[in-house]
């Protein structure tokens, strides 16, 4: 009886203790149901709508980029990639072996893929494959089942109709790297795949971008969309932009080359307007749109006539006697000389008080010559005296100011300064003082000089203008609306006058006219309707003390840079162009020709401009009302 008793009073203490502790527990539950439902709803509530409706960006289309006459330099294509979004698969490396299996995963594919997805939230796809065949996605849709998480998504891959000949004018885009990552705002880049490299697409990548855009998609709980819900943000597509190059005359001069290094630049000298701009060898921007293969890659950036580099603007280039027009007018301005003055050229030249001789290229002289003729020449000895009478310090100083030894300013990324001879330069890059010496040899285009084409060309048309410097550049209009104009984008204002006596451009203006009519370049004006002024340049390769020179004495087109220079109508100029190969005899045998056939191809659209503006012209006199007398 007395253990029954005692089981009976354990039992019922048990009893009121789980009860205590269901009570307990339940009144927890009560307390937490109220704090997930009353307390935390708003916050749990935008949780369950965030599971149930996603926000997806919308790419906007990229901007279009034409010639000056509407030609089409860079285009969007409809096509498909094959796109990841990672919180829906479970096994990344287990599923892209296996889709690799499926079609053609490279492993440059994966790691840009790698590199992409880092820098995006595990929600939103991530570009596998791009520009996927028809065949890839006959093949993947039939094992679409096997790959939650990946699909075949279309978007807009842009195209560059003219290949290589626009290569180093408009660059190319290519997939967003880490490094793009880095310095781009997420948010704006949300459903891009692809960003400006290089070119105009890089310059300008703010203005062909766009606006992205969003739109809300309700999702099943394997997310997979269910419906666009109202409220779509439409993206604002980018700019169109148009260029200042006229396709016909990039293609013109590229055909001029013949497959031969170097570069050309064509510039209207009254605007800064680029009218061409050509680098030999170029390469076709399309593979690199969508990801070129580390090998085809690798092999270009082996070539030895190195095709990915812009000659245009990193090229180096010793300028040799283009220099010299620029290198007389500085000895007017500075007072050291006059247009009528001579030197005598017995085909050397000696620093007083030194034996070394400077020679000129004719044995035994060109006797006494004066400015023009020793322009029209290409005497050397009257510039080496000159040089050396000015002096380094106001060389350098003179020469600056056409813009030589820094970038010109060009809407380009790149751009190189060249080396412009100092006494400040030499210190800084050899911790060496200045000789007399090198002086002389500066007033030739040679010795320390580097130029770029778009330097020189530059340069070339401040002289044409009368020495007023304007920017280079390449954007001349931009059209924000499909269905508005096109809206010309002013040049950056013209800067005051290099040249601080007019007069003293009448005798350069000669000197190089007579270039072209008796000169080193005579008869590359025959059968052109304007009168053309121009200037020959050409700078040995190769030391004559070595046996460089001696093993290519059987080949002459090796043996020099060469240049060659022009502006016309001489005395009202409307086009300048420079050629530089990195290989010829001289300027006059293998630039000059470049540079003809590149005016040949100018002249038609000219004569059609002119044409327009007198018609214009005489319109509007024609209705001007005549004063009553």
């Amino acid at each position: 009886m007395r253990e029954a008793r005692q089981e009976a009073a354990l039992f019922r203490r048990r009893v009121l203790a789980g009860f205590l502790i269901i009570v307990v527990s339940l009144i927890a539950l009560a307390v937490r149901f109220s704090v997930l439902q009353v307390q935390q709803h708003d916050e749990f509530s935008a949780r369950s709508e965030a599971n149930r409706v996603l926000t997806r960006p919308l790419a906007p289309a990229r901007g279009l980029i034409y010639d000056r006459n509407g030609v089409l330099l860079a285009e969007n294509l409809a096509a498909f990639r094959l796109e990841v979004t990672p919180e829906q698969v479970h096994d990344m490396n287990g599923m892209l072996a296996a889709l690799a299996q499926v079609g053609p995963i490279s492993d440059d594919d994966i790691a840009r893929f790698d590199a992409l997805r880092k820098g995006k939230h595990s929600y939103q796809g991530v570009p596998l494959r791009l520009k996927l065949s028809e065949e890839e996605i006959a093949r993947f849709s039939v094992n679409r089942w096997r790959f939650p998480g990946v699909e075949v998504v279309p978007y807009l891959t842009r195209a560059y109709p003219l290949g290589a000949e626009f290569a180093h004018t408009v660059g190319y885009v290519g997939r967003i790297d880490t490094e793009d990552l880095a310095r781009l705002d997420k948010g704006d880049y949300a459903a891009t795949s692809h960003i400006g490299k290089t070119g105009i697409e890089r310059y300008y990548e703010d203005r062909l971008h766009g606006e992205v855009g969003y739109e809300q998609v309700e999702v099943n709980a394997d997310h997979r969309p269910l419906r666009v819900l109202p409220g779509r943000v439409a993206p604002k597509p980018g700019e169109n932009l148009t260029l200042t190059i006229d396709s016909h005359l990039q293609q013109v001069a590229e055909a001029a080359f013949e497959g031969r290094a170097g570069a050309a630049v064509a510039i209207d000298p009254r605007n800064g307007e680029i009218l061409a701009m050509v680098s030999v060898p170029s390469f076709d921007p399309n593979p690199f749109v969508n990801g070129i293969a580390s090998a085809d890659y690798a092999a270009l950036l082996a070539a030895p006539d190195k095709p990915l580099l812009n000659r245009v603007i990193r090229g180096g280039y010793a300028p040799g006697s283009a220099v010299k027009p620029f290198v007389g007018l500085g000895g007017l301005e500075l007072g050291l000389r006059k247009p009528e003055d001579t030197v005598l050229s017995t085909g050397e030249f000696h620093i007083p008080g030194q034996s070394r001789a400077y020679r000129d290229d004719v044995r035994g002289g060109q006797g006494r010559v004066d400015l023009v003729q020793a322009i029209a020449r290409s005497v050397n000895t009257y510039f080496y005296s000159l040089a050396f009478e000015m002096g380094i310090d106001r060389f350098s100083d003179f020469m600056g100011r056409f813009g030589f030894g820094k970038p010109t300013g060009v809407d380009l990324v790149g751009e190189g300064g060249g080396v412009l001879p100092s006494r400040e330069w030499k210190r800084g890059r050899f911790n060496q003082t200045w000789y007399p010496g090198e002086t002389v040899i500066a007033g030739i285009g040679q010795g320390y000089w580097v130029v770029t084409p778009m330097q020189l060309a530059n340069a070339v048309a401040t002289l044409a203008d009368r020495g007023v410097p304007h920017t280079p550049h390449l954007l001349r209009a931009v059209q924000s609306d499909l269905n508005g104009k096109a809206i010309t984008v002013p040049p950056a204002p013209a800067l005051p006058t290099v040249i601080g006596n007019a007069d003293h451009w009448l005798p350069i203006e000669q000197g190089m006219i007579a270039v072209i009519a008796s000169g080193t370049a005579r008869g590359l004006n025959e059968g052109f309707p304007y009168v053309i002024a121009g200037k020959t340049g050409t700078a040995e390769r190769y030391s004559r003390t070595t046996e460089e020179w001696t093993s290519i004495s059987a080949s002459p087109i090796e043996r020099h840079q060469v240049m060659f220079e022009a502006f016309t109508p001489a005395d009202d100029a409307r086009i300048a162009v420079i050629v530089a190969l990195e290989a010829g005899r001289s300027g006059s045998h293998d630039a000059a020709p470049i540079v003809r056939k590149i005016l040949d191809a100018w002249l038609p659209g000219d004569q059609e401009r002119q044409s327009g503006a007198r018609s214009a012209t005489t319109a509007a006199a024609a209705n001007t009302p005549v004063p009553s007398p």
